[in-house]
């Protein structure tokens, strides 16, 4: 099946990969950008989970201001510098630091949750239920979700991402670290706001 070559450039600037495989991905989906789309991203994602392990030293500390009434300061680091002064990392940089100023989060990750207050919250939602007369044998398994969903609501890397609610902050970084080939992380973010006192 032939497929249309402005698609697998499209699919190509969107994932990253060589032209070759961008149209090989079409042509197994029989022209369907979309799960072409799907397949080249999981791909990308799993060798991105490989490059996790890879040390990311370099990188920039990015910001945004929104109004002069929201600003924000944001640490993410790559493996070189070539990739930290690339035009595609820098515009990450920005996304992630414009989402941080929109959303909010209180915390990089789950695992970066202190013991103690991840503790205290276990032990309010817990409370919660119990107060609610939920049977004792799903108290733990309500539990669960609503912890996911609490982080997924205060932790950035879970966060849905403002500009596609369909992928997860830590999702849209992985992405970028398949495209670019390098491993990224996310360090570390301020954000303040005008009057805010903490």
């Amino acid at each position: 099946m032939s497929v249309d070559i402005a698609q697998v450039k499209r699919l190509k600037d969107l994932t990253g990969v060589g032209l070759t495989d961008a149209k090989a991905a079409l042509e197994a989906s029989n022209g369907n950008f979309d799960q072409a789309l799907k397949e080249m991203r999981a791909k990308g994602l799993t060798k991105a989970e490989k490059r996790g392990e890879r040390q990311a030293t370099a990188g920039v500390i990015g910001s945004y201001n929104h109004d002069n009434r929201i600003g924000v300061i944001v640490e993410i680091n790559c493996e070189t510098d070539f990739v930290a002064r690339n035009e595609i990392f820098t515009n990450m940089v920005k996304d992630v630091a414009m989402h941080i100023a929109a959303s909010n989060p209180e915390f990089l990750s789950q695992e970066q949750v202190p013991a103690n207050v991840l503790m205290q919250i276990e032990n309010e939602l817990r409370d919660k239920l119990i107060s609610e007369g939920k049977p004792k044998d799903m108290v733990d398994k309500i539990l669960k979700g609503q912890l996911a969903k609490y982080f997924q609501e205060r932790c950035l890397l879970e966060q849905p991402f403002v500009k596609n609610p369909d992928i997860s902050v830590g999702e849209y970084v992985k992405e970028h670290n398949a495209r670019l080939g390098e491993n990224i992380v996310v360090r570390r973010f301020c954000r303040l706001a005008l009057g805010e006192v903490e």
